[in-house]
């Protein structure tokens, strides 16, 4: 099969529409989570993601409409318990997700153990992305733009001195609360493109590409969004020629890009 063959059909059009949406969403969060040192709650929620869709498959219900809620709940609970029972991010994220593991483990235990559904979502499977999968992961990557573009100013000060962002009268709860349900809903959805296991190294690895040559917080924004539309696109090829899962080639990929940029700034 010839590779233009392969891009006509239509479930190969769809996994590269909801994987450079979900791309684009993961990098410009990432470089967030990764400036505020939260780059670890994307593997955090990719724990707690497992627990939900546990719970919707042992509940006999739609996995990702029920990992929607509890994703999201437990976001705020993170951050919760890093506002108010004074715990550093990372032992915040550990508390949540050591929950989110074992409640699947649990769940998966009593139905009998770990069936065909819940392995799809653990490893990913971005060719069977549903048509409503698509359009979710469309408006949620609209959305991060439009909260970028609306508190661009408060979302720098945020994420490079929150104490001085509240003495200038900056709502600060408002821009944290709304980024952790973004990097919720981010988790939840990008699980269908690289699998449960692999979510954070989305929102990780094209941050920590661009941070490496950047000069400034919006060529970090936009390098990391290239590199990471561009890790969908020859990841998904990548698959097709060499017959590798897709959501790990994404990844590889991604890692690639990576090594190479860390390379070159240690050559310069």
């Amino acid at each position: 099969m010839e590779l233009i063959e392969f891009m006509g059909y239509h479930f190969v059009q769809k996994a590269l529409i909801t994987g450079i949406f979900l791309a684009l969403g993961c990098s410009l969060l990432g470089v967030l989570l990764v400036l505020r040192r939260l780059s670890l709650i994307g593997d955090g929620l990719a724990h707690v993601t497992f627990g939900s869709i546990a719970v919707g498959l042992f509940l006999q219900v739609q996995p990702l409409y029920a990992a929607i809620p509890i994703v999201i709940a437990s976001s705020l609970g993170i951050w919760r318990l890093t506002e108010k029972a004074r715990l550093l991010g990372d032992a915040a994220i550990g508390v949540v997700s050591s929950l989110g593991i074992a409640t699947g483990v649990i769940l998966a235990s009593v139905s009998g153990g770990f069936n065909v559904d819940l392995f799809s979502y653990l490893f990913g499977n971005i060719l069977a992305i549903s048509p409503a999968e698509v359009i979710m992961s469309m408006l949620l990557t609209l959305s991060i733009i439009a909260y970028f573009i609306l508190y661009y100013r408060q979302i720098i000060t945020v994420t490079f001195d929150e104490e001085f962002a509240k003495t200038t009268g900056i709502n600060t709860r408002r821009i944290n609360t709304i980024l952790v349900i973004f990097t919720a809903l981010t988790v939840v959805l990008a699980m269908r493109v690289v699998g449960i296991m692999l979510t954070s190294a989305l929102l990780i690895l094209p941050a920590a590409t661009s941070l490496q040559f950047a000069r400034g917080f919006i060529s970090t924004l936009f390098i990391s969004a290239i590199v990471s539309m561009l890790a969908v696109i020859l990841g998904i090829i990548a698959s097709f020629f060499l017959d590798l899962p897709a959501g790990a080639s994404i990844v590889m990929v991604n890692f690639l890009f990576f090594i190479t940029a860390y390379a070159g700034k240690r050559l310069r």
